[in-house]
């Protein structure tokens, strides 16, 4: 067997999920070595990201390297690739779900409710501050960027708290900075939030063929292809506050997902069942109902032309 190279980000999270993969193959008898890449989206630190392009600032230099056979695998925490993958690459595995809500960190307890009035919160995402606002519009919130442990250190140095994924914290064995967890129907999470996928090239059979037998969770696949159905058909990216969450319960499929403005208002919600054999369905009907409900217009309002 020859030798696979795992394209990956740098931070202490992307290198963990990585050797998450790398310790699956090895059991499959694989050597394996890790190629460590630095993406755009990790240089630019002090802008938010739906300034500078998006969610897609962090995939896109590893998959430069996969089409040029720079490296053959790319692991990424789903919720940061891009709807529609480059010609030629597939998502090859999708591994079990971690905990999928965010994480409040705070001073004041487990719960936003505990907050102080204006109390200052660090987020990294519309999706977040939308959230945050809605339910405490008095909140004084600020934007956060860089990695984990980054975040941490500012709100020790004085955040009232700060919104991570809880899957990242647990992950890096943090669980025990996690305060609460913000959960549905009141918070819901990025879509494919707590999903590690390993990219590939679709012609590479061989490959294809141990990350299905070595790291494929097929519920999780179900859940992800709704979320990143329903991200598809709502066009907003990284520039407009949504989310979705989908499970599989009781041999059906369930999904809720929101849309709202940066500020919190006009936050919509809708929540739909469907069949676990046809996710991508499900997740379309939830994004044509948020559009026909006053979506459509505030996407056409957020992302018209400035």
């Amino acid at each position: 067997m020859r030798p696979l190279t795992i394209g990956t980000r740098g931070s202490a999270l992307a290198l963990r999920q990585t050797a998450m993969v790398a310790e699956a193959l090895g059991r499959a008898g694989w050597e394996v070595r890790v190629e460590v890449i630095h993406t755009r989206g990790d240089r630019i630190l002090d802008v938010p990201l739906a300034k500078v392009g998006g969610k897609g600032l962090f995939v896109k230099e590893i998959e430069e390297a996969l089409l040029d056979r720079r490296c053959d695998l790319a692991v990424h925490s789903l919720k940061d690739v891009p709807a529609d993958l480059p010609d030629g690459l597939m998502l090859g595995a999708c591994l079990a779900r971690e905990v999928p809500f965010d994480a409040l960190i705070s001073r004041w307890g487990p719960t936003l409710e505990g907050l102080p009035d204006g109390a200052r919160v660090g987020t990294s995402s519309l999706r977040r501050q939308a959230q945050l606002l809605a339910a405490r519009p008095d909140l004084q919130v600020g934007s956060l960027r860089g990695n984990v442990e980054t975040r941490l250190r500012r709100f020790d140095e004085g955040l009232d708290a700060v919104i991570l994924a809880a899957a990242g914290l647990r992950r890096l064995g943090m669980e025990d900075r996690i305060s609460g967890l913000l959960e549905p129907p009141g918070f819901i999470p990025a879509a494919g939030q707590g999903i590690v996928v390993v990219e590939c090239r679709e012609s590479d059979r061989e490959v294809r063929e141990v990350l299905g037998a070595s790291l494929e969770d097929p519920a999780t696949r179900v859940v992800m292809r709704a979320e990143r159905a329903f991200l598809a058909a709502m066009e907003g990216g990284c520039q407009v506050p949504l989310g979705a969450w989908a499970r599989v319960r009781d041999g059906g499929l369930r999904m809720v997902g929101f849309l709202a403005r940066p500020d919190g208002t006009d936050l919509r919600r809708v929540e739909r069942s469907g069949d676990p054999g046809a996710p991508e369905d499900l997740g379309r009907e939830v994004a044509s109902a948020l559009l026909a409900r006053g979506g459509r217009e505030i996407l056409a309002s957020l992302l018209e032309p400035t």
